[in-house]
């Protein structure tokens, strides 16, 4: 398989080309573009190795680039003042002919030479696929590492917490349940330890206290409504802020005598 490429001094970092971004791309284009070999005819000429036929207007199309969505172009003026640029720093000689511009790399050799190097070169390349594999390769299996780990991560977040019968998270989540069995009797028995730690939720991460979770537990099961809705632990989670209002509103309406210790009580709780 015959391989094309060519050579670029290190040099080129600290010339003024490297600086000059257009007349750089400029450059780069031509020595690519440009046949590597004598006898080779396009539009009718006969090109000697380092030569290229194009016209200002087509070069601007080949330099054109992305912004954003669209491309820009570069202007045929723009393209002119490179190509002289280049010219004066003696990288290359330009001709007009017919069907444009004759592009003229100077010292062409020091930039390809195919006849000298082609069976290294492609040792090159193919070693460099090796190493980008086996780069590649490593890397995903570091992915794959990373990603097992976090899977693993996850597994002990999620893996369910056990509360002590004896716990406070536990004797709440209980304590629900029997306040609940007094209005439904037949009501079945939930996952005590999944209440519990909902209890526990909404003491570490709502930051409500056990005072208030107990008073509203009893409080909403002594209510007509929220008795069939406030059900378990995480119901009572989502709606807390909203039975707090409820019970609040209720202690400004006038109070029989006989709740008046109860609303003690719940002032003691800041409802």
């Amino acid at each position: 398989m015959h391989i094309n490429y060519f050579k670029m001094s290190r040099h080129i970092f600290e010339s003024d080309l490297w600086h000059d971004v257009s007349t750089f791309r400029l450059f780069m284009l031509l020595i690519g573009k440009a046949t590597h070999q004598d006898g080779t005819r396009t539009a009718g000429i006969r090109l000697q190795k380092g030569q290229y036929v194009r016209s200002y207007e087509k070069l601007a199309e080949d330099l054109a680039y992305k912004v954003g969505r669209g491309h820009k172009a570069y202007s045929k003026q723009t393209i002119y003042t490179c190509v002289q640029k280049l010219v004066k720093a003696k990288r290359i000689s330009i001709k007009e002919v017919s069907h444009g511009t004759l592009f003229t790399v100077l010292n062409y050799e020091k930039y390809q030479e195919p006849h000298k190097q082609p069976k290294k070169f492609a040792e090159i390349r193919l070693n460099e696929s090796q190493i980008d594999g086996e780069l590649s390769q490593k890397y995903n299996n570091k992915a794959i590492q990373a990603n097992k780990a976090k899977d693993q991560d996850q597994k002990i977040i999620r893996r369910k917490r056990v509360y002590d019968v004896s716990s406070m998270h536990y004797k709440l989540a209980q304590h629900f349940y029997e306040q609940i069995k007094r209005n439904n009797p037949e009501h079945l028995e939930p996952d005590l330890q999944k209440w519990a730690d909902d209890i526990r939720k909404m003491m570490e991460l709502d930051k409500r206290t056990e005072e208030q979770i107990r008073y509203l537990i009893d409080w909403a099961q002594q209510d007509d409504f929220e008795m069939s809705v406030v059900l378990s632990p995480a119901k009572l989670r989502k709606r807390f802020d909203a039975l707090v209002i409820k019970v609040r509103q209720q202690k400004r309406q006038p109070a029989p005598v006989e709740t008046i210790a109860a609303t003690k009580y719940e002032y003691d709780y800041g409802f």
